[in-house]
């Protein structure tokens, strides 16, 4: 093939030619994946994108190089078992709940879980039970489960197969999972933590495997060097490793990806000899960027947080995120996320000193606005009644309306505000006027209702 036969070809695909076009703009990435284009390492020959071979193994029945690859990363988490996936921190998920919960049990859940997580329990029929945040992060983040708050629901649902939370939050907010962990062990219940954003605590010693989690999803791919899609679901229960293959193989493709879990493989390793000082180092360049932001009138989330996520509270500078994120925008700097209250940075490692310069000039630069802003902010200590479980929604016929119609009617959707990333309503839960109220306020206008 000549070269103009391949430009014909490259010209005809609109979603490879958008990307070669975003990538030329050559931006500052702080935002996922982690490798932020710049990982020299990773697997991204075409001769290497093969499928289950006599000497390539099988990811759902493995017992050559892929066993041999997991083994290894439970070897960095401490973990007694670590199953690779190559569909994302969902899959992990999915094979967690399926593999400590199962079809038709009670899990107690904290309210901020992700939609993989509140579609799993749809799919398996399992009955929730929340434990709601207690609002000490800032205004506009949904704040921290602690571990008094989870002795009380288990002591109220004794028959709860497991105690499900959410740690780091997209903010960078960490729980106690040490403190909740011990609180589960007390009951004999399992916690299982999505720790999606924060694969990379290990390297600091706080990774929820580490402080007594019985078990741990962890979307690699969003802080490590790994392509989009690799992940590690890692157990320390001997209850369910037998089961979390075959978990696992009820929703994962029978196609996985070899080069993404060949630059998970290639991320351990790398971890294993450069994370640790690497993750150090970073965390000192964020802690000086936490200085500057709180010099130039930025608020920063309270409490224990992750010593490498930047998330700045923009409502004390007299801006939302929203318009926050226009201006880094603007400057060559892409953030991870942004709402009404806060810009959120994912930085690794991999960033550039090139990109650490351009964020830092970014921010000396920022014309503070007067006066402050009030962030549009959902309460999170609200919650509604249920008339149905997740499951039964399923197989409903559902409708589009408005909040104002959909009082009185039962949710067939999360309906999630950001900020605080805590639903107003689930799937199954009856949207009352206080849910309108908040749904209205935040900007929702349509939301799906069983008809």
């Amino acid at each position: 093939m000549n070269d103009a036969q391949m430009d014909e070809i490259r010209n005809d695909a609109p979603l490879y030619s958008a990307l070669r076009q975003y990538a030329g703009q050559n931006k500052s990435s702080f935002h996922t994946p982690g490798h932020k284009g710049q990982c020299q390492f990773l697997p991204l020959e075409p001769a290497l994108d093969l499928t289950e071979l006599p000497d390539t193994d099988s990811l759902f029945e493995c017992e050559g190089i892929i066993r041999e690859s997991e083994i290894r990363a439970a070897r960095l988490f401490g973990a007694k078992y670590t199953a690779v996936s190559s569909g994302g921190c969902t899959l992990a998920i999915q094979g967690m709940l399926t593999a400590f919960a199962g079809a038709g049990s009670k899990v107690i859940f904290s309210r901020n879980i992700h939609r993989s997580a509140v579609n799993t329990a749809m799919l398996l029929g399992i009955d929730p039970v929340w434990i709601m945040h207690r609002n000490d992060c800032g205004k506009g983040l949904p704040g921290r489960i602690y571990p008094e708050d989870v002795r009380k629901v288990l002591a109220e649902n004794p028959d709860a197969a497991a105690v499900y939370v959410t740690s780091p939050d997209y903010y960078g907010c960490m729980s106690d999972i040490g403190g909740i962990s011990k609180v589960c062990g007390e009951y004999g219940v399992p916690l299982l933590v999505d720790n999606a954003h924060g694969t990379h605590l290990v390297a600091f010693g706080r990774h929820p495997i580490t402080l007594g989690a019985s078990a741990s999803a962890c979307s690699a791919h969003k802080t490590l060097p790994v392509l989009t899609g690799g992940a590690w679901l890692n157990c320390n229960d001997e209850r369910a490793i037998g089961r979390l293959k075959s978990s696992m193989s009820l929703f994962g493709s029978t196609s996985p990806s070899y080069l993404t879990m060949a630059s998970l493989d290639l991320a351990r390793a790398w971890m294993e000899r450069h994370g640790k000082a690497e993750f150090t180092a970073l965390s000192g360049v964020v802690s000086e960027l936490k200085l500057l932001a709180e010099k130039i009138g930025f608020g920063l989330p309270q409490g224990e947080c992750d010593p490498v996520r930047l998330t700045l509270l923009t409502c004390p500078v007299g801006m939302s995120g929203d318009e926050a994120a226009d201006y880094f925008r603007a400057c060559g700097v892409e953030c991870e996320h942004s709402d009404a209250a806060a810009v959120v940075f994912i930085l690794t490692p991999f960033n550039s000193t090139s990109d650490l310069h351009r964020l830092r000039q970014a921010m000396e630069g920022f014309a503070v606005k007067s006066p402050a802003v009030n962030a549009t902010v959902c309460e999170c200590g609200h919650l509604p009644g249920r008339a149905m479980l997740p499951r039964e929604v399923l197989f409903r016929k559902v409708t589009a309306v408005s909040p104002e119609r959909a009082c009185g009617r039962i949710a067939a959707e999360a309906a999630c505000p950001c900020p605080p990333g805590v639903p107003v309503v689930m799937p199954g839960e009856i949207i009352d006027e206080k849910c309108v109220n908040i749904l209205l306020k935040t900007g929702i206008r349509r939301i799906n209702v069983i008809e």
